[in-house]
Parts: C-alpha cells; sequence; structure tokens
C-alpha cells in the first residue's frame, strides 16, 4: 500500500485519484490559514515554485482539528491562500487528520514511521515526504520549516 491507492476531493469537492502523482516527488501537509505556522505556506510555494518542473508537488489538506485555526468552506480557504499567499500547488477539501472521520491518506500516513507504530499528527503543518515510486521518505513536524525541506527534496528527486 501506499499514496497511489487512495482517492480525496479537490477544494471544489471533485473526487482526485492520487495516483496521477505517481512519479512525481510529492509533499503532503495538513495546514490552517490562522495557525502560527501559517506563514510557512510562503516558504512551500517557493519549493513548489523551485521544483515543480523537476517533478515535485506538494498536496495540501486542511485541517479545522487544532483550535479550529483553519475555519471557513474550503473555497474559502483556497481564496485566502492564493490571495494572501499566492500559491498555486494542489489543495484539497477541509479533513479530519486524527480520530473518527479521519482521512484514510491520514490514518495511512500517520502509520508509517520507523517504530511501526502509528504515531498521530499533532498539529497543523505536519509534513510527509513521499518518494517517486510512492515509498514513505519522512515525516517533519510543524516546526520544520520549509527550506529545511529543500535538501530531502532533491535527494529524492535525484532517485
Amino acid at each position: 500500500m501506499n499514496i497511489y491507492d487512495f482517492k480525496a476531493n479537490d477544494y471544489l469537492g471533485n473526487e482526485v485519484d492520487l495516483s496521477i502523482y505517481k512519479g512525481q516527488v510529492v509533499l503532503i501537509v495538513n495546514t490552517a490559514t490562522r495557525c502560527g505556522f501559517t506563514p510557512q505556506y510562503e516558504g512551500l510555494e517557493a519549493l513548489y515554485e523551485k521544483y515543480k518542473d523537476q517533478g515535485f508537488v506538494i498536496l495540501d489538506f486542511p485541517c479545522n482539528q487544532f483550535l479550529a485555526q483553519a475555519p471557513g468552506s474550503s473555497e474559502e480557504i483556497h481564496s485566502a491562500c492564493t490571495l494572501r499567499f499566492g500559491t498555486k500547488f494542489p489543495q484539497f477539501e477541509k479533513i479530519k487528520v486524527n480520530g473518527k472521520g479521519a482521512h484514510p491518506l491520514f490514518e495511512y500516513l500517520e502509520s508509517q514511521n520507523e517504530k511501526g507504530k502509528v504515531k498521530k499528527v499533532k498539529w497543523n503543518f505536519t509534513k510527509f515526504l513521499i518518494g517517486r515510486d510512492g515509498s514513505f521518505l519522512g515525516r517533519f513536524e510543524p516546526t520544520c520549516k520549509p527550506a529545511e525541506l529543500e535538501s530531502p527534496i532533491v535527494e529524492a528527486l535525484k532517485k
């Protein structure tokens, strides 16, 4: 099993089969527009713009589970991100990452770690790096700034 086995709805509610990202290096991020980490959108967009032509994509999953820091509809969140941060990478509808109703993609991602135990997402802007073949390459906590991901992304793009 890998991320290509999942589907998710984009911010307009259209179903997207994640297998369309086969062959790309994927960074999956749960986000929020009213969080202390929200300025990371700028760094994420910079990474996306720099590496998208080499096969890199960011998948943005807004989540309102942490102190309700992603209020509004998926379309309102998308509008805020594009206007405020100029984001161009794919954005999906608002989801849950933990507990009852958690999106299956995040249940899968939370199970991918070196200890083999489920490690729940603790906050907004948790990042998951996926290789071109769908393999799990790493998890980066919210305090990890996007610029710190450049080296792992470049390494993954070389493979």
